[in-house]
């Protein structure tokens, strides 16, 4: 049995795998040592990976290392069946490597464009094998966050479905800027990917596509594990 382990920005993924196929899979705002002993208890995990965009919690080496044969962190230096043209490997996210080898396995030899709208925006490009870097903004919530925080007198608005356009009042005009900014920025991305690609591969992600999938002007393959899947494609690709 996989385990396979996604630390994000704001939650913990955890998926259980028999090969390529699925049992389980939740999501925990934290991450404690007896959490994690409740969920895998009178389990018999042969291999785990971990994925985090913060620091290896202390907790996945005194609970992981002793306890399950093979553990791989993902990192640069992990095996991957595609080159990475990345200036700076060491500080790709782990998340997107993921996304990208999840997409990879899915479409070997397509040119692909990842769109992951979490707590950050990014765009990752694969073409001919070869992983050709991306784009970073900020997602929804942290707009939202950013006019309230860095204004004195903007409030702190939360994503909806209802809202006037153009805003006719300052929550309108904050919801109406910050949910079609993103949406045209995406669409923008995924116009130009399609006018330089030929019968290209478009994903949406991550815990804001499945608000944002409606929003898109093309036809999108929304893909809500596409990391986590990736992350047992890698796990297996380094375990042999």
């Amino acid at each position: 049995m996989n385990l396979v382990v996604d630390i994000g920005n704001t939650s913990t993924k955890l998926a259980l795998f028999e090969g390529n196929e699925k049992i389980s899979q939740s999501r925990i705002s934290g991450l404690s040592c007896e959490e994690l002993e409740q969920k895998l208890q009178g389990l018999k995990v042969e291999k785990a990976i971990v994925s985090s965009v913060k620091e290896i919690p202390l907790i996945i080496s005194e609970l992981f290392f002793p306890n399950i044969p093979f553990v791989h962190i993902l990192s640069n230096r992990s095996k991957l069946p595609f080159k990475i043209e990345y200036d700076t490997p060491e500080t790709l996210g782990p998340d997107r490597m993921a996304a990208a080898a999840g997409a990879f396995n899915l479409f070997p030899d397509k040119d692909i464009l990842i769109v992951d709208a979490g707590t950050a925006l990014t765009f990752d490009f694969l073409s001919a094998n070869c992983y050709k870097g991306g784009n970073i903004s900020p997602g929804l919530t942290m707009r939202f966050k950013a006019l309230n925080m860095y204004t004195e007198k903007l409030p702190l608005v939360s994503q909806t479905e209802s809202f006037t356009f153009p805003g006719r009042n300052t929550t309108d005009a904050i919801a109406a800027g910050v949910v079609t900014g993103v949406s045209y920025e995406i669409n923008e991305y995924i116009r130009g990917f399609k006018d330089k690609n030929t019968d290209p591969k478009i994903i949406l992600t991550g815990g804001d596509g499945e608000f944002l999938k409606d929003k898109i002007n093309y036809n999108v393959m929304y893909m809500a594990d596409i990391v986590i899947d990736g992350l047992n494609f890698i796990l297996g690709y380094n375990a042999t």
